[in-house]
């Protein structure tokens, strides 16, 4: 006995100096040392570091790190770390139509995002991400990085994704404010039918929360953006707009949160098919000509000035077969009204999740059924996956026509059911499905449309793998 007490302490030396080696040298190899904190909750959860030695490694780690990344890269010492994140999706993409005149699709395509995030001190950020896809015109798509495998192998563009700069000059007491200017994530929260998920926005936002207590809080956003430029023209279309995000946590079981916001987009009559990429479909509009080249420029008819009310409610179970932890059931609603018109102005979806994937072995399951007419939001801002079939030439009288196709957009309703499962923490798989109609055939262009009865409804399902870095 007395020989093994005097045993033990070496090897407990040894293998705590070890393990810290080690702990060191995966700080040293990832930006913000997210590995090693992994490793080393791992060794306090063991007993080897006590909370005070893993708090120490920890500061002498990043300051070790950011000190060797200086003076490799030349960073001045006000920068206090890096991030460097990404993620490769590969996608099976597969639209068809029960119209006859409709010929299927099907499409393989891919998405790269790599950004890189700056943090210094004094509270400042700064971070840009690069995306690829497809040009849509003269710009990349506004509501997609897709690119397309197709034109014999062709190289694939790049696209500047996010490029902002953040300062957040209250961080303490419960309270954060932040402002963000540039191109950057979508600083609001409300769902796909208000704005498509790969929408990155241009101009500068302020958010703020207050953590009231424990089980209460508070979101403000508001953001000013800007939509397109116009240099002949004394007044350019930009969009403003304010959230406000109630979330309770009233037990370990039950969370509610309840949202309300509004949104002006000014200048409508700038947004023509001339001036800004033409994705989505919906919108009413009215056919002009271009007074130097005669083209035709399908102009907005309505303004759009949405309220939006959203909400949801979590019960969250101890445990679900074939899921790993505690397993969430989240019912949501969101229902929007265009004030700037009295008619097709409204928009709704209701639906329910099942499970919440992202981390090893978890999963979820979504239902929607959603209803969104053709003027309740500028069709050019929401979710470019979620559409139907508008069929036959779409007739405009003198003005020429509009191919018949599978648009995404306003105009819509139907079903969707969405599944994830990750395999990993990094790699997961996504299968959605939507099932939906044209609302209405006559909404496409305002004036001189002959309708056509043809059926509208289209199916289209996606199937993807993600990595994610």
């Amino acid at each position: 006995m007395p020989l093994m007490k005097h045993t033990k302490k070496p090897i407990q030396l040894f293998g705590k100096s070890l393990l810290t080696t080690a702990a060191l040298l995966a700080c040293a190899t990832q930006a913000r040392a997210q590995s090693a904190d992994v490793l080393i909750d791992k060794l306090v959860e063991k007993g080897i570091l006590s909370v005070r030695e893993a708090q120490d490694l920890r500061e002498e780690a990043d300051k070790n790190f950011t000190a060797a990344v200086q003076s490799k890269l030349g960073m001045p010492d006000w920068v206090s770390g890096y991030k460097i994140s990404g993620d490769v999706r590969a996608r099976y993409d597969h639209i068809s139509s029960e119209n006859e005149g409709f010929a299927a699709r099907e499409r393989y395509r891919y998405r790269l995002r790599f950004g890189i995030t700056v943090n210094m001190f004094d509270n400042l950020e700064a971070g840009f991400r690069l995306a690829s896809g497809d040009a849509k015109g003269s710009a990349g798509n506004p509501l997609s990085a897709n690119s397309t495998m197709q034109d014999n192998f062709s190289k694939k563009s790049i696209y500047i994704d996010t490029a902002y700069g953040k300062w957040t000059p209250v961080n303490s007491g419960g309270w954060q404010l932040s402002t963000t200017v540039g191109k950057m994530e979508n600083p609001f929260t409300f769902t796909p039918m208000v704005f498509d998920p790969d929408l990155t926005p241009e101009g500068a936002a302020v958010q703020a929360n207050w953590a009231i207590n424990d089980q209460h809080s508070v979101s403000f956003t508001g953001a000013g953006f800007v939509l397109d430029e116009e240099q002949s023209l004394a007044s350019d279309p930009a969009m403003v707009g304010a959230q406000v995000v109630w979330t309770g946590k009233w037990n370990e079981k039950f969370s509610t949160t309840l949202g309300a916001g509004t949104f002006k987009i000014t200048s409508t009559e700038q947004l023509t098919s001339a001036n800004v990429p033409y994705v989505n479909q919906g919108n009413t509009r009215y056919i002009t000509q271009a007074p130097v080249t005669g083209a035709d420029l399908y102009s907005l008819k309505y303004g759009y000035f949405p309220a939006i009310l959203n909400g949801s409610a979590t019960y969250t179970l101890d445990s679900f077969p074939f899921y790993n932890g505690a397993f969430p059931i989240k019912a949501s609603a969101e229902f929007m009204q265009n004030l700037a018109t009295s008619a097709n102005n409204q928009g709704f979806w209701i639906g329910v999740t099942l499970g919440k994937s992202g981390t090893k072995k978890t999963w979820d399951l979504t239902y929607r059924y959603e209803r969104l007419e053709s003027d309740a939001w500028y069709d050019q801002l929401v979710d470019d996956d979620n559409g139907a079939f508008y069929p036959g030439d779409q007739q405009t009288g003198t003005a020429g026509s509009i191919p018949f196709g599978y648009y995404g957009g306003t105009n819509v309703k139907g079903h969707m059911v969405k599944f994830n499962y990750s395999f990993t923490d990094s790699f997961t798989f996504t299968a959605t499905c939507f099932i939906n109609d044209l609302i209405s055939a006559d909404s496409l262009v305002a004036n001189g449309l002959v309708p056509d009865n043809k059926t509208s409804a289209a199916f289209h399902f996606m199937a993807d793998v993600m990595w994610k870095f």
